[in-house]
């Protein structure tokens, strides 16, 4: 989450270099509810101690309406199609969200 939040702040601020200044929070999609809950919980649990660093710079970022996290369900994810190993009903149904369609299919 916290790659996809300096990727998020790598394109706000090219955008802002070519003259285009965000006006609205940027988004990043997550399909861990509970990633998304340490990232806007202020407490601090023992198992989370590994993500701390992490945590409070994504905390900053949030508070300080730069990005807006919010949840996306694994099925309505797009790039899983492309890192993880899925399904062919979600493999289909991915391409065509993505408007990929096959040449060879008989029309």
């Amino acid at each position: 989450m916290a790659h996809g939040v300096c990727e998020l702040l790598w394109i706000r601020n090219l955008l802002e270099e070519l003259g285009f200044k965000p006006k609205h929070a940027m988004q990043l999609n997550c399909d861990n509810k509970a990633a998304i809950d340490i990232a806007h919980n202020p407490v601090q649990h023992d198992r989370t101690k590994h993500v701390e660093v992490d945590r409070h710079f994504i905390k900053e970022k949030i508070e300080a309406k730069i990005i807006k996290v919010s949840f996306v369900k694994s099925e309505d994810q797009l790039a899983d199609v492309l890192t993880k190993a899925v399904t062919g009903r979600v493999f289909h149904s991915s391409l065509s969200k993505l408007g990929i369609d096959d040449i060879y299919a008989p029309t």
